[in-house]
């Protein structure tokens, strides 16, 4: 399978698919598990925010391993933490649990997601590179983000139905899938243009490794601000995702029925399969990648405004379907910028650095938004939302200003294993 960049392709539109599916099957209803489980609203979004706090806490490690000990096996560590820990989210559901265990072991499921993040994504990469196929990033990018939605709307109906006969069961079906993706990761993924180094001097290693990832990263111009736009665009990314759900029940008027959750849900993958269809004929049409991101920016902010002052379950499903569309166009055109702005020693560790700033939002507004929707409504919290999305905004018209050849969408997004 791996022979061409055709082939390395495919490999990773696989994984893509087995992991979103398995990811996918509580997306429409976990707000609903974490409540039933006797959380408040609050707290619910706590233990949310935990999970985004070890998200944060274990990127650069996560990255790290991946830069040194390889991308296939940060990749087969993901598989393994995440099937376990989703087992034990069961456990706490049906024991009805306290929080602090609920925030012990969310951030535990972000540990599992830590492995994937940086190292999927640079053994790609860094796989394109080695076949000579580094001008079909972004197109696989965004066939990536179409896999990604189809599994998504499968994943979250299949969810959404599977919960009315027990709220545990897609839980417990994620395991098994995860499984199913640690066979496919074991047989098809290995490490192809990317050889690590011999460890002599683990110590050293790591601090060698975080040291140059600053460089490439937080000390690179570009790089800084894509990072610095991170926390507000997907820190209010992922509580509008998972607050949908009982807003979006309270719109519709019965809140027991969960498969309104996953109906929803996949609504949101469909959206993010149109995005990635048009995500490449976006790019060029804005003809810079910085465009593109401010104009996300400011459409998702519009966009969640919308759905907090909307009385109408439709209205508010339209909005959060524009918002998802553009988020799955611009994505491809983010991803391959920032990997054309970093080496490939260095690249898991800066993408799981830039992980880490998306998660800080995460851990910072989560909490908040959700306390704000537990004191006026999640309306009022979705208003919020929409003005601290509009902040990443002014990050992206810097890179903008800075005319760099990696932002023009003619230069085709190269990367390379030094870029200047």
């Amino acid at each position: 399978m791996l022979d061409t960049s055709a082939g390395i392709g495919r490999c990773y539109l696989l994984l893509t698919l087995l992991q979103t599916l398995a990811a996918s099957l509580i997306f429409g209803i976990n707000t609903l598990f974490l409540l039933d489980a006797g959380l408040s609203i609050t707290g619910t979004f706590v233990a949310n925010a935990a999970f985004t706090a070890g998200m944060m806490i274990f990127e650069i490690p996560t990255g790290i391993v991946a830069d040194t000990v390889g991308r296939r096996a940060s990749f087969l560590w993901g598989t393994v933490t995440l099937g376990v820990t989703t087992i034990l989210y069961v456990v706490l559901w049906a024991a009805e649990s306290p929080l602090w265990m609920w925030i012990i072991v969310s951030a535990l499921i972000g540990l599992g997601f830590t492995f994937f993040s940086g190292a999927t994504e640079a053994w790609l990469v860094d796989a394109l590179a080695t076949t000579d196929g580094t001008g079909e990033l972004e197109a696989i990018f965004a066939k990536g983000s179409v896999v990604g939605g189809a599994s998504m709307l499968v994943g979250s109906v299949a969810g959404g139905v599977m919960a009315q006969f027990g709220l545990g069961i897609p839980y417990i079906v994620r395991s098994v899938l995860l499984v199913v993706t640690f066979v496919a990761a074991w047989h098809w993924m290995h490490d192809i243009g990317f050889t690590p180094a011999p460890r002599s001097n683990l110590i050293s290693e790591i601090k060698s490794i975080t040291k140059a990832s600053v460089d490439y990263g937080l000390r690179n111009p570009p790089v800084r601000n894509l990072m610095f736009a991170a926390p507000f665009s997907a820190g209010v990314g992922v509580w509008a995702f998972y607050a949908f759900q009982p807003h979006l029940l309270a719109l519709y008027g019965d809140p027991n029925a969960t498969w309104i959750a996953g109906t929803a849900a996949a609504v949101f993958s469909a959206a993010r399969i149109l995005g990635g269809l048009v995500a490449v004929k976006t790019s060029r049409l804005l003809r810079r990648r910085s465009n593109g991101l401010m104009l996300s920016a400011v459409v998702q902010a519009a966009a969640l405004v919308v759905v907090g002052i909307a009385a109408s379950f439709w209205l508010a499903l339209a909005a959060l379907v524009v918002s998802s569309i553009m988020s799955a166009a611009i994505a491809p055109t983010r991803q391959t910028l920032i990997n054309s702005l970093i080496p490939s020693q260095q690249r898991a560790t800066v993408l799981s650095f830039n992980g880490l700033m998306s998660s800080t939002g995460g851990v910072v507004l989560q909490p908040g938004l959700g306390r704000a929707a537990d004191v006026w409504s999640y309306g009022t919290a979705y208003v919020i939302g929409g003005v601290l999305q509009l902040f990443a905004a002014p990050f992206a018209f810097r890179i903008r200003s800075m005319n760099l050849p990696e932002d023009l969408v003619a230069s085709g997004g190269s990367v390379t294993g030094d870029p200047e």
